[in-house]
């Protein structure tokens, strides 16, 4: 009986859940917002079946999910709550691994992205790999599209470059202080995403940083300010809903203030609940609260809530999630991390994140694994069947959604360009120097930053009549560097070495894009101004800071 149960194909289960949710073809209807359906836009009372449920999805995907779990073997239940990543190019072997573990779908990482010959992204291939992870995700009779997701936070954590457009980082928008241009940033990035294949992206990082001894997120937070991060963090994942890409706030309960990377060891969050609340949660209850569709739990261990043990696998992490009134998908961290590995070797998190209250399992070390542990818990009883069923449900809800509001949004590679600039234009704060005026004269030396830092520098510079090669010194501080001591320095992620940096002119760019480039170019010469203001303290300087 086990082994037809395995062998089982879905087409039968996905023709009951079609008898009471109907999906539109690819393309054919616009992402419907979280909470809204046919009945709500017809003005008429909502039917039963079209009832919120408060994180996006309606009553009628929750009730096609689960028929359609009903239907599944233990086997197909285990790996719709497996989202796997691969090593390199071989797609094809991969897709093999995702039908025949029933998988929800893929992540692509950055060794996964084809290139062409001259090093950028190849957008054909990278759509034709997406496109065969998708078919792959339903081979098995599914009538919901698979989840193909990626990294794209913007500024250093990004696997997808150009052609595709690059973003600045994301304290830009904190320093911008613009709720409706981070919507229309999330929109363009996710809509330039949607167009090569994905429809999640594990971003944004709802983290509120503590500052210079955070190692790990730095400028991917949006602020030091918890209201700062709630606002501008809503408003990013809204936009990227709009373009029919599913974000994840991460890393819950908040990685911006511990001291140790959770890549490498455990950190400790010694804060009590009463802190986190007032503090690095606060992003985490907008989110929810906006109907937002995954949190990402991080592997930081809460001695608040339980000692010693990883958020991503802590029943009382996860019951503190839920208290908040999250009722989408937990996701977790990527469980190959080290954090994890050194505490739970051989996947064995796996089947305990599930068992603590996790729906969706990212990156497992071996996905085979991770499958089997899942498998044999249930069998042994270790993790009930009941909530294994509850994960699979809500995973199948969102992925049910997601099907019937295809993105009508898609746009094609390096469309964001002009707006990532205004993006930078809008950040860019003076620390110290003149906020009127060119900064510097007719012609500079550049120092610092990467041999790619100092040529966009260059471009730019010419552009805007400024000449290169002679004059005072601008010093380019990149990520981990610093401080200097020039006539001009500028920060290109995090602001903080800026504190101890000899220079008459101090200057926070927040990323190293062309765009970002231009936009200082343009201050340095006096044709712009610098309107963005400090998101986080920068030695005596607290938020806030910068020109009038």
């Amino acid at each position: 009986m086990r082994e037809s149960l395995h062998n089982r194909n879905l087409l039968p289960v996905t023709a009951a859940l079609l008898a009471g949710l109907v999906l539109p073809a690819a393309g054919c209807s616009a992402p419907a917002a979280p909470g809204t359906g046919p009945a709500g836009q017809s003005g008429q009372p909502s039917a039963p079946s079209a009832q919120p449920l408060g994180w996006g999805p309606e009553q009628a995907d929750a009730d096609a999910a689960a028929r359609a779990v009903a239907g599944m073997s233990l086997e197909q239940k285990a790996g719709q709550v497996l989202l796997a990543s691969f090593v390199g190019l071989d797609v094809e072997a991969h897709a093999k691994t995702v039908e025949r573990l029933h998988l929800a779908g893929s992540i692509v990482m950055g060794d996964n992205v084809p290139a062409t010959a001259t090093g950028q992204v190849d957008t054909t291939a990278m759509r034709a790999a997406t496109d065969r992870l998708q078919r792959a995700a339903r081979a098995d009779g599914r009538g919901w599209p698979g989840l193909i997701g990626v990294d794209q936070e913007g500024g250093l954590v990004a696997r997808l470059r150009a052609p595709l457009t690059e973003w600045p980082a994301p304290m830009s928008f904190g320093a911008a202080g613009s709720d409706p241009l981070a919507t229309d940033a999330g929109r363009a990035l996710s809509a330039e995403l949607a167009g090569v294949g994905f429809n999640v992206d594990f971003a944004p990082a709802a983290d509120v940083t503590m500052g210079p001894a955070d190692p790990t997120i730095g400028a991917r937070s949006f602020s030091g300010s918890p209201d700062t991060a709630a606002a501008v963090g809503t408003a990013f994942s809204k936009g990227m809903l709009d373009a029919g890409v599913l974000p994840a706030a991460k890393h819950f309960p908040g990685h911006g203030s511990v001291s140790v990377n959770s890549h490498q060891g455990l950190p400790v969050q010694g804060a009590s609940l009463d802190q986190l609340r007032s503090r690095d949660l606060k992003p985490f209850q907008a989110a929810i609260d906006a109907g937002l569709p995954m949190v990402m739990t991080g592997h930081i261990a809460v001695p608040a809530l339980q000692p010693g043990v990883p958020a991503s696998v802590s029943a009382a992490s996860y019951a503190e999630l839920r208290r908040m009134g999250f009722r989408g998908v937990a996701v977790t961290d990527a469980m190959n991390m080290g954090a994890v590995t050194e505490q739970f070797p051989n996947d064995s998190s796996a089947p305990l994140a599930l068992a603590a209250g996790a729906d969706l399992i990212l990156m497992p070390a071996s996905v085979d694994t991770a499958h089997a542990a899942i498998v044999s818990a249930v069998r042994k009883g270790s993790l009930p069947a009941a909530r294994l069923d509850e994960a699979a449900r809500r995973v199948v809800t969102m992925q049910l959604w997601r099907g019937r509001s295809q993105p009508a949004h898609a746009s094609a590679p390096g469309s964001g360009s002009a707006l990532s600039e205004k993006v930078s234009q809008e950040a860019i704060t003076v620390l110290s120097g003149p906020c009127k005026g060119p900064i510097v004269p007719a012609s500079v030396r550049v120092t610092g930053g990467t041999e790619q830092d100092r040529a966009r520098f260059a471009a730019a510079a010419r552009q805007a009549g400024i000449g290169v090669g002679s004059g005072p010194v601008v010093a380019l501080i990149g990520y981990g560097e610093g401080p200097v001591t020039a006539d001009v320095a500028v920060a290109l992620d995090a602001p903080w070495p800026l504190e101890k940096s000899a220079a008459p002119a101090k200057i926070a760019l927040y990323g190293r894009s062309r765009e970002a480039f231009e936009a200082l170019a343009a201050v340095l010469g006096g044709k712009a101004p610098a309107p963005g203001k400090l998101p986080v303290a920068v030695g005596a300087q607290g938020p806030g800071a910068g020109c009038a």
